[in-house]
């Protein structure tokens, strides 16, 4: 008799709980029965539920929810990558919003994480010459969400966009892992030049609210940015810059400001 293994289901901790939040949500609140289900447990994988998100919320006249639910699903099955950067950006969230209670809340109601994973899509397109379709993503992100992220960008993992609205980051830009930025953050150039011309903001980076970083200059590691600053000079690693124009006004406060979220800038820094 040929020998029976036992399969088991691959181990995905942050799709497990964010069913089981759903579940309790549905016991919760019945009215958001039909909604919870058909954004969540109706689907087997997070993949299947981002994909339909995407294609609910930038469905339009101009382009049916079956056909970016194709493109979706196309671009988490050939990338495995995207369904694993989406559940770092929930981890984020969840650790770095003190309004995020648990890990269904990005998914199903933050518009910054959900404009963050259409554009990771909108990229992917990018990516695989189909220049077209990532400015229509690009579009209608813009049009639903108010965020606009060029998908020639290439934004890291572990992002939390915080409110998200009139958040603005240009072609060339870079964003790298860990960062965290508040709402009408500019990531911008300076004049109408064609090439390499957007801010390279590295790790664990805290963009506070309204601050604007013009220009192919870099922001290092674990810097922090002042709300309403105004940047045009490179920021070296560890620092705090605050001001118009902006300028060094002392060290980043922690070893990781984009994790404390702290942006009170102290006589002692």
């Amino acid at each position: 008799m040929a020998e029976t293994k036992a399969k088991f289901a691959q181990v995905d901790p942050v799709w497990s709980h964010i069913c089981e939040e759903a579940r309790a949500a549905v016991r919760d609140e019945p009215l958001l029965g039909g909604f919870i289900h058909s954004s969540i447990l109706h689907h087997a994988t997070l993949e299947r539920a981002l994909a339909y998100r995407f294609s609910l919320k930038l469905a339009s006249g101009e382009m049916s929810e079956q056909l970016l639910r194709e493109i979706a699903d196309e671009a988490y099955t050939t990338d495995p990558s995207l369904g694993q950067v989406a559940r770092a950006d929930i981890v984020a969230v969840y650790d770095r919003d003190p309004a995020c209670h648990r890990f269904m809340q990005p998914l199903m109601f933050f518009k910054g994480f959900q404009a963050v994973q259409a554009y990771r899509i909108g990229h992917w397109l990018w990516n695989n010459g189909r220049r077209d379709l990532a400015y229509f993503v690009q579009m209608r992100v813009s049009e639903i969400f108010g965020v606009d992220i060029h998908p020639g960008a290439r934004v890291g993992q572990g992002i939390m966009i915080d409110h998200a609205h009139s958040i603005v980051i240009g072609e060339t830009a870079v964003v790298g892992d860990n960062v965290s930025m508040l709402h009408s953050v500019t990531l911008g150039g300076t004049g109408k030049e064609e090439e390499d011309r957007h801010p390279k903001i590295g790790d664990g980076v805290l963009i506070g609210a309204g601050a604007k970083v013009l220009g192919n200059i870099k922001v290092g590691n674990c810097s922090r940015i002042a709300a309403g600053s105004v940047v045009l000079q490179e920021v070296p690693p560890c620092k705090t810059v605050a001001g118009v124009p902006a300028r060094i006004v002392g060290e980043a406060g922690c070893d990781q400001p984009a994790l404390s979220m702290d942006q009170v800038i102290t006589g002692s820094e």
